[in-house]
C-alpha cells in the first residue's frame, strides 16, 4: 500500500526539481518510505510559500549514506510543475 508524505522543501532545491535538475531527496527515514509512495513536498521559507509538487518515490537506497538517511529517487507526476 502506498502512503502520502507531506514534507517540507527549501526554494533552492524546490526550483532544481520543478525544472527536472533533481531527481533524488535525501531524507531522515523516520517514515518509513516505499516505492510507489508520493511525497507531496511543500516549498518552505520563512512559512509556507503556497507552492507544492508530488513526486512518486521510484527508488530507496540508504547505501553509504548517514546512520537512519535514506537515498529517494524520484519523479514528478504527470502534469506536476510543468505550469
Amino acid at each position: 500500500m502506498s502512503v502520502r508524505h507531506h514534507l517540507k522543501i527549501l526554494p533552492e532545491y524546490f526550483k532544481a526539481l520543478k525544472d527536472g535538475r533533481k531527481t533524488f531527496e535525501i531524507r531522515h527515514d523516520d517514515r518509513g518510505f516505499k516505492e510507489g509512495d508520493t511525497l507531496s513536498l511543500n516549498e518552505w521559507q520563512d512559512g509556507y510559500t503556497g507552492r507544492s509538487i508530488e513526486v512518486e518515490v521510484t527508488y530507496v537506497t540508504d547505501f553509504e549514506q548517514k546512520s537512519g538517511n535514506v537515498v529517494l529517487g524520484i519523479k514528478k507526476k504527470v502534469g506536476e510543475g510543468d505550469d
